[in-house]
């Protein structure tokens, strides 16, 4: 049982931080976005 508790918590780390990390990239890419669009006018 404590090896299943061990592995699920290790699981639920890995995936809450592979949300950071995509929302990070995102916002990223949206700054990018920003400023191509300041650079043509």
């Amino acid at each position: 049982m404590s090896k299943f508790v061990t592995w699920t918590m290790l699981g639920l780390i890995l995936v809450l931080s592979g949300c950071n990390t995509i929302r990070g990239v995102g916002k990223d890419i949206e700054k990018g976005g920003e400023a191509i669009q300041k650079s043509t006018n």
